[in-house]
């Protein structure tokens, strides 16, 4: 049993060639991987994982400011067809100028003060309240002519 132990031990020592075959294969002591290789391929990884982020997230908040701005429409347009007689008391222009007027009236305490672009027209008109009805709306414009606003008119939204 030794002689077979033994022979086959030659035997390997001949036929198998040297260190270097042992060391090709990595089974004793070859190659140690490249640990920098290592490290930027973990940085390309984690580099890619962010960017799949930030892509994701810009993607949630335009699909959020898209159903806002759906959102937003449609109240827009619910308001318009509840309040479709607009007591006008400015129109303007110049976008600023509308926005300074509009300030000026929740001063005095309007709170629905709003703007309205004309349909057609490149004026902006600032509206002091709303009504659903004509009926309601001309006492309130009267008011709004004895006491606010001189020129102040109804524009009707279609």
């Amino acid at each position: 049993m030794r002689h077979i132990t033994a022979l086959i031990l030659v035997l390997m020592l001949v036929a198998l060639p040297g260190c270097k075959y042992f060391k090709g294969k990595k089974l004793f002591g070859g190659k140690k991987a490249d640990t920098m290789a290592v490290w930027q391929a973990r940085q390309d990884s984690i580099r890619v994982a962010d960017s799949i982020r930030v892509i994701q997230e810009r993607l949630e908040a335009i699909e959020a400011a898209r159903l806002d701005s759906i959102r937003r429409a449609e109240e827009q347009k619910a308001w318009e067809l509840q309040h479709k007689y607009n007591i006008i008391v400015g129109s303007f222009i110049t976008p600023q100028y509308a926005r300074d007027h509009v300030e000026t009236y929740r001063q005095k305490g309007y709170e629905n003060v709003r703007i309205i672009e004309m349909v057609g027209g490149r004026f902006e008109l600032v509206s002091a309240e709303a009504h659903e009805n004509l009926r309601t709306a001309i006492p309130r414009l009267q008011y709004f002519q004895e006491n606010e606003e001189l020129g102040a008119w109804i524009y009707v939204l279609r």
